[in-house]
């Protein structure tokens, strides 16, 4: 096991998930790309843990999403199954569990502010989250796909599911953009990536 965690977190970090993995059980899935979503927490019917990871993260998001997959199976043990899966429970749960590897010997010096300050109140996901997923996609391979924000006014856009829309207005903090099959109007936020068609 540890010599598949290294291949996907940071090589200080890998003796302590290990542990935390090994203390909660867990039966860790890496798998192939989800667009939608970066991890999973399941209790299986057999009463296992499961958390799923894509495998096509940066080391940085893959061990910040392991945990936060983490501290859902947490919470749910020691406050029970009712709790809202991003409540506070989860967010000092998440926190505590973090802390130990929110430091320079894991993440690169210039991502721990941005890394401490998410985790002052973390997100239900680190994409809405702006400051820390843009700071996170540096580590990214490079790819053709183009940030909302960079968009000029009237930029025409693809989505992973093939939709297209038009760039058209500035909320307070999101971008709405028309469908142009359906003319219903969508908001994005900032750092979603898109594929850019003119």
């Amino acid at each position: 096991m540890k010599e598949i965690l290294s291949r996907y977190i940071p090589e200080r970090s890998i003796d302590q998930a290990f542990d935390l993995i090994v203390t909660c059980d867990v039966h860790l899935k890496i798998v192939n790309e989800r667009v939608t979503r970066h991890g999973d927490y399941r209790k299986m019917p057999d009463g296992r843990h499961q958390i799923t990871v894509n495998a096509s993260l940066n080391k940085y998001r893959f061990l910040i999403t392991l945990i936060h997959e983490i501290a859902h199976l947490v919470a749910f043990e020691q406050y029970g199954r009712y709790i809202k899966p991003h409540g506070v429970e989860w967010k000092r749960t998440f926190q505590k569990l973090m802390l130990p590897y929110i430091n320079p010997e894991i993440f690169p010096s210039k991502l721990l502010p941005v890394i401490a300050n998410h985790f002052k109140n973390p997100k239900a996901s680190s994409d809405t989250d702006e400051k820390l997923s843009l700071a996170l996609k540096q580590f990214d391979p490079p790819n053709d796909k183009s940030y909302i924000f960079e968009l000029p006014f009237g930029s025409t856009f693809r989505l992973y599911n093939g939709k297209i829309f038009k760039k058209v207005n500035k909320k307070v903090k999101r971008y709405e953009c028309i469908e142009l099959s359906t003319g219903r109007i969508y908001l994005f936020n900032p750092n979603a990536e898109v594929e850019l068609l003119s």
